[in-house]
């Protein structure tokens, strides 16, 4: 008899899944913590000392410390991801709050990135949003913010600037911010504290992170911006009051209950210090609950503390029920159809979101990313959670119709699907003077598409049969990039983009004979590390697109492009072997596997993410699934995933 090959990994999944189940709540979800950079646990103490609320010292010492620790040491700022370059408007809001906790201005830290910020600039440098901060507390000119007058909210929907054109993101973070910029109120800031050092007295040319900005459309909007400056203050009197009882009535709507506006944070204290500006008493219901949220986003260990942007629970848990049920046997599929009941009540059936403005004949039926979000489900997470409840086979499918009835609904002209809305592509809208961010928009990109594609195909449609189909793999055609890979919106960045779409064609019948599988299976073994694992730096994303960045490998980044080579036939190949080896040596004593790297898509250039339980579900299913195609007579992965 000669011992079982698999067996090892046999004792790594059950490892793994055993860890993995440890980490489910009572209730049936999986919930881990949301990491991006220093900016938000930087505004989270600005906007604390903006309402002029108690000081926290506990608190702000555990934040203060958690900034100090993420500061570079090699050029003395702050990253928008761990390791990464430094960032101009990352290292003057982190400057600031420390200053608000209390760290002087001659500590070696703080003159270090005092030096690193004026060197790049300064303050005046940093980006519009940074530049709005800074107006609030008087520590900053308003002549440097872009114009934003409420009225916009009163356009028509034809006018070429509206909200329905912005993505859902923009939409919540800008509504609020519109009565802020239009009403430019002082912080309470009762310290005083200002940070007049980080000027230069230069003037600043203002930049962009937009990817292809078109300078007729830049030219015309900063026109606009210099009328609408010359005449602000002229607007009718009733007409501003009305728009600011607009902007109001839209929050309001919208604040989602203890969830917050959009469920994101630069969302939820925007409508704070809008509500505290409107008068609303610190005990008012809207204010309270908006406030109250924010608070929910605190990370608190017994030294450290930050605030996360949002949480991910829907996400965590579709995908954390994905690698359950790959991993199999009585006690991981219980607990992935534990998650699948947790998740089946928060399927949004009942409110028509934003989106409906695009696509107001399609019923509600998606899933949103956080615990509520009824106006912002997405495409994305609503594939994922459609796929796994149809591979748990539930016996009541009204979900899965529905979800997929929601999708459908929601494909864009060109094939493809944004993660939010249906043709959310108005590009010049980009070169708006407060749009240096580059990210007014949710076009449809390749990874939601793809998760769109991979759910289909799974529920029996194909591209033989199915016009829609057929059209979503014309448009993941046409988005492949020279060198084989697709881009990855939402993950970072190539590895990820390139693993959703081998999956999809997978799913949809297209195997390695095809040649936009082969071509990516080829750059997918070329980039390999030499250590087994892949890796890719969220320096991928800058704006020249010349590809994939070399990176330390990482345990969610070798998933996805094990994951990405098995759904393309290469479950033999030695690039398969020794990236299953890679995740084998990282096991860790708990069972999971650690991850600092960053490896989630926020905003490309402009906001990462770190997915704590990135590292935890993605390589569970990635050994799972190697080892039951090695021991399957088909080696074809069967499921969309």
């Amino acid at each position: 008899m000669t011992e079982d090959p698999l067996a090892a990994i046999d004792a790594s999944v059950d490892r793994a899944s055993a860890a993995l189940q440890a980490a489910q709540r009572p209730d049936g979800h999986w919930v881990f913590e949301l990491e991006a950079d220093a900016t938000i646990p930087a505004e989270y103490v600005l906007l604390r000392h903006y309402l002029g609320e108690p000081v926290d010292a506990g608190l702000e010492a555990k934040i203060g410390r958690y900034l100090r620790r993420i500061q570079s040491a090699e050029h003395h700022g702050w990253g928008l991801f761990h390791a990464g370059s430094f960032d101009i408007s990352a290292s003057v809001k982190a400057y600031y709050a420390l200053r608000m906790i209390g760290d002087a201005v001659d500590e070696p830290h703080m003159a270090r990135a005092r030096e690193a910020i004026l060197a790049a600039g300064g303050a005046a440098a940093s980006n519009v949003f940074t530049r709005i901060q800074l107006a609030l507390y008087d520590a900053g000119p308003w002549s440097v913010v872009p114009t934003m007058p409420p009225e916009l909210i009163l356009l028509p929907r034809w006018f070429p600037i509206h909200l329905s054109k912005m993505s859902y993101w923009a939409r919540t973070v800008v509504v609020p911010l519109l009565v802020l910029c239009a009403l430019k109120p002082v912080a309470r800031n009762v310290t005083g504290v200002k940070v007049d050092e980080l000027y230069t007295g230069k003037p600043v040319r203002a930049g962009t992170k937009a990817a292809d900005p078109k300078w007729l459309w830049t030219i015309g909007f900063n026109m606009l911006d210099r009328v609408l400056k010359a005449g602000d203050g002229l607007w009718p009197r009733k007409l501003r009051q009305r728009a600011l009882d607009a902007c109001v009535g839209w929050v309001t709507e919208r604040l989602n209950g203890e969830d917050g506006l959009g469920a994101i944070y630069p969302a939820m204290a925007n409508s704070v210090m809008m509500f505290d500006l409107m008068g609303y008493a610190p005990d008012h219901p809207a204010r309270a609950i908006a406030r109250e949220f924010v608070e929910r986003l605190l990370v608190v260990s017994d030294d450290e503390a930050y605030c996360q942007p949002c949480v991910s629970p829907v996400w965590d848990t579709a995908l954390a029920a994905h690698a359950m049920l790959e991993a199999g046997g009585e006690a991981n599929v219980a607990r992935a159809e534990a998650a699948l009941d947790w998740l089946k009540p928060r399927q949004v059936l009942d409110v028509k979101g934003d989106w409906a403005e695009e696509r107001p004949g399609v019923r509600p039926g998606g899933w949103a990313f956080q615990y509520n979000n009824d106006h912002y489900p997405d495409l994305d997470d609503t594939a994922v959670v459609v796929m796994a409840m149809d591979r748990a086979a539930i016996a009541d499918r009204t979900p899965v119709d529905r979800g997929v009835e929601w999708t459908v609904g929601l494909q864009s002209r060109n094939g493809g699907w944004g993660a939010f809305d249906a043709d959310n592509s108005h590009e010049y809208l980009n070169n708006l003077p407060f749009a240096d961010h580059g990210a007014l928009l949710d076009p449809p990109t390749a990874d939601v598409s793809a998760r769109c594609v991979s759910m289909l195909a799974q529920l029996g449609e194909g591209p033989e049969n199915s016009p829609r189909l057929a059209a979503a793999i014309d448009y993941l055609r046409r988005e492949q990039e020279p060198d084989g890979s697709w881009f990855g919106r939402w993950g970072v960045n190539y590895i990820y983009g390139t693993w959703s779409v081998l999956c999809a064609l997978n799913a949809a019948g297209l195997g390695p004979e095809e040649p936009m599988v082969a071509r990516a299976i080829t750059w997918l073994e070329a980039i390999q590390n030499p250590d087994g694992g892949w890796g890719e730096d969220c320096d991928s994303y800058a704006l020249d697109r010349t590809g994939h960045t070399p990176a330390p490998s990482t345990a969610s980044q070798t998933a996805w492009a094990l994951l990405g080579l098995m759904a393309a036939g290469k479950v033999d190949s030695d690039a398969v072997k020794r990236g299953v080896g890679w995740l084998a040596a990282h096991q860790e004593a708990d069972g999971l596997w650690g991850q600092e790297h960053y490896t989630g898509g926020g905003f490309p250039r402009v906001f990462y993410l770190r997915y704590h339980g990135y590292p935890k579900y993605f390589p569970l299913w990635a050994l799972a699934r190697y080892r039951n195609l090695k021991r399957s007579n088909t080696k074809r992965v069967s499921v969309g995933m």
